[in-house]
């Protein structure tokens, strides 16, 4: 296949399991954000606040952005990003939650598939 007939997009899927031990932290982190927001409406950012007050993935959703992860990334730019986040039950030994097999990683054959691990998440 010759150049001119591949996509020159690229889904990348990430999931991430963060464990919050601060949810003060968080919390007080995603109200700056919300208050440093100077395009969103007085009656949005009332009901962010209080979302972000009562609910740690509301707080998460609010300080996660995806354009961070690929804007130092040369020859490439951001065509759409779209993202969630919910508190989870997470049990690291249970079989659901393994990253060996998920989502055809192992013997993907219609396209290169690369898998990346971190053993911690930054909250």
């Amino acid at each position: 296949m010759s150049d001119s007939e591949t996509s020159r997009y690229v889904r990348v899927q990430v999931e991430l399991v963060l464990e919050v031990d601060d949810p003060e932290r968080l919390s007080a982190a995603a109200l700056d954000r919300i208050g440093a927001d100077e395009s969103m409406p007085d009656d949005e950012r009332a009901h962010a606040r209080s979302s972000v007050r009562e609910d740690e993935a509301e707080a998460l959703a609010y300080l996660v952005e995806p354009l961070d992860l690929v804007k130092e990334v040369p020859g490439v730019g951001l065509a759409q990003a779209s993202w969630t986040s919910e508190v989870i039950d997470y049990d690291p030994d249970a079989v659901e939650w393994g990253l060996d097999e998920e989502d055809g990683v192992d013997g993907e054959e219609d396209g290169a598939a690369v898998e990346g691990e971190v053993g911690a998440g930054r909250v």
